[in-house]
Parts: structure tokens; C-alpha cells; sequence
């Protein structure tokens, strides 16, 4: 009799383990958790939900191919950082350290990725970035460096943004029109180091605070200085702004832009001359895709109802880059064959051929290169009836 309580107890005890083992919440702890930071409220939020999709499309696709490291099921894990670095700090932390996640991307402002890269270098967690584009973020001077990224590079935008106003508007004298942070600082540096390789000057360096909802004062400088093109860098709020400052001053000049217009609610911000801001992006829905592009859109109006065409898809570059981060991530995370955070960073070394959304990616990573876009992947686009068309592309 005791024999048989026993055998019984023992093997209630091995059920009861079993069925742990195979519940849901045990099944979920043994996922791959990718980790998001990013704007999710306020002006840029629909930047951060365009991040969102492109990191859900590819996780479901990688899921549906039966996960990573012999079944593993990716899991996506958000936290909205309001574009404050001191609470992009305080997301990126408890990522790493309570959800234990892979791989950490984000922050889509730059002060925030900047405030959030010391963190991933110090605890060897790798970083996708799919927006911020601050020099810096990469070149951020870690050895070993955790930082990669697939999007622009203030950089090589800058070098982008003279090259295309000289052709586009026959531009000989630039003024500067920037965001008083530490993304405004980046393209400050890059853009006159672009200007003195042709030696050229800018006509003026003006800087504006993110809250300023009058701007006159710098542009009336700037237009005194003789300005015939304005290079201009902020995000939505103020780069609306700025056009309404010029309309009220009635100056009308070519304003070439970093992609900060790009991000939300531009052309309702900054009204009917939204349309003369010409800014980069790194992709656009329109025109003829590749088979990667069609099976996206196929996805994407799959997953979300109110995406009929790529009108919807917008921010563009927010799926786009996010799309292809995190596929790479999850060749490194293959390629590394753990979720060891200095695996997954060697991971994204041996990388040899991924076709992309974007682009075709080859040995798009190595110890000195940690951005996956060069400056020839960039296009032109410009705000026309509220929608994101490359320049001269009329709906």
C-alpha cells in the first residue's frame, strides 16, 4: 500500500512537471525576447508604431519559418521613451535587465539612442538602430562597439543633403537651420565639414529649441546673411515651425531637410507649404518593388485593416529600416547560434548576403563598419496631399 502511494505521488509529481514544462507561460519564457524603445505617444508616435510593424512583420515571418535556435519563437517587448533620454534610460534598463531581452532596439530621437548606447556597451547587449541617425550613436568610440544600425547617418545625410541642393537649386550659399540638442550638434559638424570639402561656408548657423513656436528672428539673420537654400534639421513640431515662420515672413526659399519632417503629423502642422520641404528617406513604398517590397505590402495589409496601399505605409523608412534591422539581427542571432550578447555582436560580423528590403545587404557589418545604408541608398521625397512621394512623383 505504501509502495503504491508512492509510485502514485511520484508520478502525479512527473504530470504536474510536464505540464509546466509544456504551459504557455513556460513555453513564452523560452522565447527570444527583442526589446523596443521608442517615441509610442506624443508628436513622433506614429514613427514609433511604423517601427512597430516593421519589427512585427518580420518577427511574424521569422516565427512562421519555425523561430531561431532550433524553435525558439521571437517575442517583442515595447516601452514608449516619450523622447526623453532620461526615460529611454529607464526602458533600455529594464529591458536588459528584467525582460532579459537579445537584442535592444531604438530610441528613435537621437539624445535618447545617445543616452541608451553607454548602457548596451557596458552591459553587452547588442543595439539595432531603425531611425536615429546621430554620427555618433555608431561611432560611438566602444571597444568592443554593440552599436549597429540600419538607417541614415547625420554624416553621410549631410553630405547627401549639399550634393542634392547644388543640383537640385543650384545652391552657393547654405544656411543652417537647427534643432538645439545633440542630434542638431551632429548634423551641425557634418554639414560644414561637407560644405569645407568644396570649399564652401555657410552663410549662417542658426539653432532653435524644440518648444519655439516662432522662429523669425533666426531665419531673418539668416536671410540677411544671404541665404539662397536652407538645410534644415528637426523633428516634426519644430521643422513645422519653421515653415510657418518663413510663411509669415514671406520668404520663400528651397529648404532641403533631414527626414525629421517625416516622422508624424508634418503637413497638419506646418500647413500648405509643407510640400516645399524636400527631405531624405531611405526607402519609399511607391513605384515598382522587389518581390521582398510586394510580399511586405502583402503583410502589412494582411496584419493591419487600415493599410490599403502604401499611402498607408508611413512613415515609410520607420517600417522599412525596422524590417530590415531586424532580420539582420536575426541572422547574427543565428550565426551566433546563443543569445550571448558578444556571440550575437561576432554574429553580425559573419553576415555574408541578406536580400533586403531596402537593398541587398553584403558583409554589410565588420568591426569598423556598424552601419548597414551608405549614402546611395538614400532617396528625395517631399509631402504632396498629405502623403510621402519621391520628389517629382505625382499621385
Amino acid at each position: 500500500m505504501i509502495r503504491f502511494k508512492r509510485r502514485t505521488i511520484l508520478a502525479s509529481a512527473i504530470a504536474a512537471l510536464a505540464a509546466a514544462t509544456l504551459s504557455p507561460l513556460a513555453m513564452a519564457a523560452d522565447n527570444i525576447k527583442i526589446g523596443l524603445v521608442t517615441a509610442l505617444s506624443g508628436q513622433s508616435a506614429q514613427s514609433g508604431e511604423a517601427i512597430t510593424r516593421g519589427l512585427t512583420i518580420a518577427i511574424d515571418e521569422i516565427n512562421a519559418k519555425g523561430g531561431l535556435l532550433g524553435g525558439r519563437k521571437l517575442e517583442l517587448v515595447r516601452r514608449d521613451d516619450e523622447g526623453n533620454p532620461a526615460k529611454g534610460v529607464v526602458a533600455a534598463r529594464e529591458l536588459i535587465f528584467k525582460e532579459k531581452v537579445a537584442v535592444v532596439f531604438g530610441g528613435l530621437d537621437t539624445p535618447v539612442s545617445m543616452a541608451i548606447v553607454p548602457i548596451i556597451n557596458a552591459e553587452k547587449v547588442p543595439f539595432m538602430g531603425p531611425w536615429a541617425a546621430g554620427t555618433g550613436v555608431t561611432k560611438n568610440g566602444a571597444n568592443p562597439n554593440y552599436a549597429f544600425r540600419v538607417s541614415a547617418v547625420d554624416e553621410l545625410v549631410d553630405k547627401a543633403m549639399l550634393s542634392y541642393a547644388q543640383k537640385t537649386f543650384k545652391t552657393t550659399k547654405a544656411g543652417l537651420i537647427l534643432v538645439n540638442n545633440p542630434w542638431g550638434e551632429s548634423n551641425e559638424k557634418g554639414i560644414v565639414a561637407a560644405l569645407s570639402e568644396k570649399s564652401m561656408k555657410p552663410a549662417g548657423i542658426e539653432k532653435f529649441e524644440a518648444s519655439d513656436v516662432d522662429i523669425v528672428p533666426q531665419l531673418t539673420r539668416l536671410k540677411a546673411a544671404g541665404a539662397d537654400t536652407l538645410f534644415l534639421v528637426g523633428n516634426v513640431g519644430p521643422s513645422a515651425q519653421v515653415v510657418k515662420s518663413l510663411d509669415r515672413m514671406g520668404w520663400k526659399v528651397p529648404v532641403v531637410s533631414h527626414w525629421g519632417p517625416a516622422g508624424g503629423r508634418f503637413t497638419e502642422l506646418a500647413g500648405p507649404n509643407a510640400k516645399n520641404v524636400h527631405f531624405v528617406q531611405t526607402f519609399s513604398f511607391f513605384g515598382k518593388l522587389s518581390p521582398v517590397g510586394e510580399k511586405v505590402v502583402k503583410d502589412l495589409k494582411a496584419k493591419y485593416p487600415n493599410i490599403k496601399g502604401p499611402d498607408d505605409i508611413t512613415p515609410a523608412v520607420g517600417v522599412a529600416n525596422a524590417y530590415d534591422g531586424m532580420q539582420l539581427a536575426a541572422l547574427a542571432i543565428a550565426k551566433a547560434g546563443s543569445t550571448n550578447g558578444d556571440a550575437i555582436r561576432e554574429g553580425f560580423y559573419k553576415i555574408d548576403r541578406y536580400e533586403g528590403l531596402i537593398k541587398t545587404y553584403v558583409k554589410p557589418f565588420s568591426p569598423t563598419v556598424h552601419d548597414g545604408l551608405q549614402a546611395d541608398d538614400y532617396v528625395w521625397a517631399q509631402f504632396i496631399d498629405n502623403k510621402i512621394l519621391p520628389v517629382g512623383m505625382i499621385q
